[in-house]
């Protein structure tokens, strides 16, 4: 039975990345501008999708709720980053920890989903384009939104269970910016094999399925694609699905070479991981809005219109 005196009692602290420390300061510099791009671009993102009954459609529909999840995605360690690099606040309490460490599990997991979703509705949009509004109801869209939080969240509250479980008897110094399931799990004394295994197959469950059914999406868009005779309706075809393509390799590319580097890239220095891991939550949720409003025509002519409008008046 494990030490009563050694659960929860006390708090983390937060290295930052370790051999980087006299370059924090400015280190914080970019990460603050990243963080600031992202609020501002996925809340004009937001306003736009709320205000403009034209973009009142699935993809959209999707869309805000990806922007929503960056939002949870980058507050929940990008400012604790600013605090640590700037005022020097490397305390987080256990509590605070398990949240942080929720939200960003949870909110990763919900990405991966919303990917598979919007592969799935630009799959009826080419495939089955007369059935499109049929088959893409807004009662569908509904039952998609709620079972993709259900699904995330039923499978990543464990984490925080199964960290409570564990006593932290021997340290509480993170070589981090912030709180992961297995990074935190490492620091017990107590046998982790539960989390290792669970962290593990949580990863497949979600993340390796969603990227199996996003890839026989697009297997079956472009064989739908490449069976049209006119070489322009190939090229439309192909271009409703570019920002998608774009927002799917920002998130899965950074992530499994993250993954793979920890696993395998073991004369990888540390501080190196570390740096990487916080450009992976940072740079995401800052670049999704502007792919978005770049490349799909109806959010970039809302862009247009807003600061026309706001530079008229």
């Amino acid at each position: 039975m494990y030490n009563l005196s050694c659960y929860n009692s006390r708090s983390f602290v937060f290295v930052g990345i370790p051999g980087l420390e006299k370059f924090h300061m400015w280190i914080g510099i970019p990460f603050c501008i990243i963080y600031v791009v992202a609020v501002v671009g996925n809340c004009i993102l937001l306003y736009l999708i709320a205000v403009e009954h034209s973009l009142h459609e699935p993809m959209f529909f999707f869309l805000s709720m990806l922007a929503t999840t960056d939002l949870i995605l980058s507050t929940a360690t990008v400012p604790k980053l600013l605090s640590n690099f700037w005022i020097g606040s490397q305390e987080i309490t256990f509590s605070g920890c398990l949240t942080q460490m929720f939200f960003l599990h949870f909110s990763f997991v919900v990405d991966s989903a919303i990917l598979l979703a919007m592969a799935f509705d630009r799959y009826v949009a080419i495939c089955f384009p007369l059935r499109y509004s049929a088959i893409l109801t807004p009662q569908v869209i509904i039952k998609l939104m709620v079972s993709i939080v259900v699904r995330s969240f039923s499978i990543i509250l464990p984490d925080v269970f199964l960290l409570k479980r564990l006593p932290f008897c021997r340290t509480h110094i993170i070589p981090h910016t912030y709180c992961e399931h297995i990074g935190v799990a490492q620091l017990s004394s107590a046998d982790i094999s539960i989390n290792i295994w669970y962290g593990f197959a949580v990863p497949l469950m979600t993340v390796i399925s969603d990227v199996i059914f996003i890839a026989v999406s697009y297997a079956f868009i472009l064989c739908a694609v490449f069976q049209l005779s006119s070489q322009g309706a190939r090229q439309k075809a192909l271009s409703t699905c570019g920002s998608h393509v774009c927002v799917i390799l920002m998130f899965y590319t950074p992530a499994f070479f993250s993954i793979l580097a920890h696993r395998f890239g073991h004369s990888v220095p540390q501080n190196v991981l570390i740096l990487f891991a916080n450009l992976y939550v940072a740079i995401p949720p800052a670049l999704n809005p502007i792919v978005y409003g770049m490349k799909t025509k109806q959010t970039q002519d809302k862009f247009i219109l807003l600061f026309s409008l706001k530079k008229s008046q």
